[in-house]
């Protein structure tokens, strides 16, 4: 099978939709498909550091294309970003062999419109992965109005990549549910979360304890949120926990990542003068168990209207490390339905937007738990987000829907994007 992947991030980005697509394309070609891999050359959240323009990792090959680098904080530096990136896939795209299954995610938006247009003027199959939902996000976060004109073209625009793909990966029923209400087959759509990074992640003492010495954390009870700090995870309710509690000096809040949020978290700590507030980049995927283990209590975040529109997968790994979890939204959520269904085996709470004085509480009560020696089980229901499970069930459904076509011609094996790549013996994956 001869497979195209395309997002605007890949491996070695640390973005969470290109460590899961990374993981799928390896998968893939260790089961002897061709796989080829069109990419941003930029690094998504600095876009001054550059991958190479062509490499093969791992037997897929990997296509890194330009795309301007301007700075995110004005809508039109974003627009041209993502224009000139679309510009390039697509001429890239057209000098690609005929492929039998086109997947494209959902960074940057409109990239599967771009690509279901594209397997249908060549003949492939498309199967749309939706990490987030677009323009519904955008209008939730009132970046658009429902009735403008960008609102409506974008939205002819997602209805026609829906329509047009084979097969629908959405990562939660909520998420199913709004792409049903827009008139889209209910057969096609499957319900796949995203997967926990099993060979990376797992609790780390070692790591723990030199994470948290180098970032002066020893003696700490670390608040964590680890991740993509979006405008969809408001962080308000826990940055005024975090003033409040100003004073504690046993208490310490960890932000890793980068996104307008993190940057705004920055700027709250110089503006309050909030020692208790530690900033962090992005950690590598080698060094996540290790970061990850330092906290104490992690933070999963998601606002109130994004229900069925992004998914934050960051639980799945913390699910993995063992840690208890504040979860900080609304109910119901798949977050919130993804806890409840380990039936009491995990330590976790829940606080709304907005409940400062109740989010206090419940760091304080968990150091009570923690401190007391309480521990955090690894629950086995945390094994149905593993990547050994869910991984062989995106590569199945992509092979269930590939066929070659009966009006263009299957080229020979061969030029693809840089090099040939080897041909691996098949490893077929059952269930």
């Amino acid at each position: 099978m001869r497979v195209l992947l395309i997002n605007q991030t890949f491996h070695p980005d640390v973005v969470s939709s290109g460590q899961h697509l990374s993981g799928l394309a390896r998968r893939l070609a260790e089961g002897g498909n061709e796989v080829t891999v069109i990419t941003s050359r930029r690094g998504y959240d600095d876009s001054t550091k550059l991958f190479p323009r062509k490499e093969n990792w791992h037997g897929v090959n990997v296509c890194r294309i330009f795309n301007t680098g301007f700075s995110k904080g004005a809508k039109w530096k974003r627009a041209m970003n993502f224009a000139t990136f679309l510009c390039c896939c697509f001429c890239r795209m057209l000098l690609l062999p005929k492929q039998d299954v086109v997947l494209a995610m959902t960074s940057p938006p409109l990239v599967s419109a771009l690509a279901a247009a594209f397997s249908w003027l060549r003949g492939a199959r498309f199967c749309y992965w939706v990490m987030d939902l677009n323009p519904d996000e955008a209008i939730a976060a009132g970046w658009l109005s429902t009735t403008s004109l960008p609102a409506r073209l974008l939205e002819q625009l997602s209805r026609f990549s829906l329509r047009q793909a084979s097969a629908i990966v959405v990562l939660d029923r909520f998420m199913q549910e709004r792409i049903l209400a827009k008139g889209i087959e209910a057969e096609k759509i499957k319900v796949l979360p995203p997967w926990s990074h099993d060979a990376e992640i797992q609790f780390n003492p070692e790591g723990r304890l030199q994470f948290r010495r180098q970032h002066g954390l020893d003696g700490k009870f670390v608040v964590m949120y680890s991740g993509n700090h979006s405008p969809c995870h408001p962080l308000d309710t826990i940055l005024g926990a975090a003033r409040r509690l100003r004073e504690s000096n046993e208490i310490a809040f960890c932000f890793i990542g980068g996104g307008a949020e993190f940057r705004r978290v920055k700027r709250f700590a110089n503006e309050e003068s909030l020692s208790n507030i530690v900033c962090l980049p992005y950690q590598p995927l080698d060094c996540l168990s290790a970061s990850l283990s330092a906290g104490d209590l992690h933070l999963v975040v998601m606002g109130n209207p994004f229900v069925g529109v992004v998914h934050p997968c960051k639980a799945y790994n913390i699910l993995r490390i063992g840690l208890p979890i504040l979860y900080i939204g609304p109910k119901p959520s798949h977050i919130s339905e993804a806890l409840q269904n380990l039936n009491g085996e995990y330590v976790w709470r829940h606080v709304a937007h907005g409940e400062v004085t109740q989010t206090v509480k419940q760091i304080a009560e968990l150091r009570k738990k923690i401190q007391s020696g309480v521990k955090v089980p690894f629950s086995t229901a945390s094994n149905e987000f593993s990547e050994e499970v869910l991984v062989p069930r995106l590569v199945r459904l992509l092979d269930s829907i590939a066929k070659p076509s009966p009006v263009f011609p299957r080229p020979e094996r061969g030029h693809s994007c840089s090099q040939q790549l080897p041909q691996p013996s098949a490893k077929h994956v059952t269930n």
